[in-house]
């Protein structure tokens, strides 16, 4: 059999697809691809924002403070809903930790999850990770009850949210610090 581009193209296509179903490569390979495809996030349209309806929002600090919403009124926030078992998750979460990196100190950042502390702890220690976790202790506010992972708003300090994303994204990008350093200048 003669190598030619062709052949070798459909050689790897045909080893990337065993890969996919090979129980553990399969999430690993899921991973790499939602990285590979991850954009930028949208703004959402000006006439299609809402505001947060409350601020009334317990959160217990898995490896932070524990803190209640209303300390982000006023403040620009970004909040994260993701899980250690969840490839798209995995896929931005260098992205949010460059983020995080850079406006710890003028954004808040909530990073929301329901897994449990051994495998968090693990996680967080395997990657290198150090963003503030909190799982939710009381009624989680209108805007922010879905259930697909994962999902970040961007909240401005007027209480309206500006993005809404949900699935993987890549948030280490100039539009979403331009959008940042906007949101913080209002």
């Amino acid at each position: 059999m003669k190598f030619n581009k062709k052949n070798i193209s459909n050689t790897v296509f045909v080893i990337l697809l065993v890969l996919f179903f090979i129980p553990n490569t399969r999430g690993m390979m899921q991973i790499v691809l939602t990285r590979i495809f991850s954009f930028s996030p949208g703004l959402v349209n000006v006439e299609e924002r809402v505001k947060v309806s409350s601020y009334d929002w317990k959160l217990h600090g898995v490896n932070t403070e524990s803190i209640n919403f209303d300390i982000a009124k006023g403040k620009v926030v970004l909040i994260n809903y993701w899980a250690t078992w969840c490839p798209p998750c995995i896929a931005e979460m260098p992205s949010l930790q460059k983020l995080y990196n850079d406006y710890k100190d003028k954004v808040v950042f909530l990073f929301i999850t329901m897994d449990d502390d051994p495998e968090l702890n693990k996680f967080m220690e395997d990657k290198n990770y150090y963003y503030p976790i909190y799982r939710s202790l009381s009624q989680t506010p209108k805007p922010f009850v879905g259930k697909s992972l994962p999902t970040t708003y961007v909240i401005g300090k007027d209480g309206t949210i500006v993005i809404n994303k949900v699935g993987a994204a890549d948030w280490n990008t100039s539009k979403v610090r331009e959008t940042l350093d906007r949101l913080l200048l209002e």
